[in-house]
């Protein structure tokens, strides 16, 4: 069994004046391909608590994914993915790539999406823009690859290749 985490980043979210549609998103989805949540929770767009919660989730919790959802912008306050490249081993820039690419045929403003995806320890980390739609366009190019990459980092050695 597959264990994740959905970690909202939102400063309206984290006060209660916005309903969180992107986080619960993420979970039916990742629902759908029997990864199972076990930790949610919606904090503010503060750089230290991105980072101590990446951490517990990945060295502490030991999820196998951890899935954040906001704060991939450029405005002052989006400092996700500047929190995630400080916790993670490896960058896994394919998949910031593919959805880059993907939300491209629907948007322009995709080209300014600055997520990250990577790996710190046995757990994957991925940052998703903070709109349902967005969430629905990204993490649908990845689900084809997350058991996949899951299954890698924790030990399978057989090979990739078909």
């Amino acid at each position: 069994m597959i264990t994740g985490g959905v970690i909202t980043v939102s400063d309206k979210g984290s006060r209660g004046e916005r309903e969180d549609i992107s986080g619960r998103e993420i979970i039916r989805m990742l629902d759908d391909i029997d990864i199972r949540i076990t930790d949610y929770e919606i904090i503010p767009d503060e750089k230290k608590i991105i980072k101590d919660r990446l951490i517990e989730y990945t060295d502490k919790k030991n999820l196998d994914l951890v899935v954040t959802t906001g704060g991939t912008g450029v405005s002052q306050r989006d400092v996700t993915p500047d929190a995630t490249l400080e916790v993670i081993e490896k960058e896994l820039p394919g998949m910031g790539e593919a959805m880059r690419r993907e939300s491209m045929n629907k948007t322009p403003y995709a080209m300014i999406s600055r997520a990250v995806a990577g790996i710190r320890r046995e757990s994957l980390i991925i940052n998703l823009p903070g709109s349902p739609r967005g969430v629905r366009e990204n993490l649908a190019v990845l689900l084809p690859a997350l058991n996949h990459t899951i299954e890698k980092l924790k030990g399978d050695t057989s090979d990739c290749g078909g």
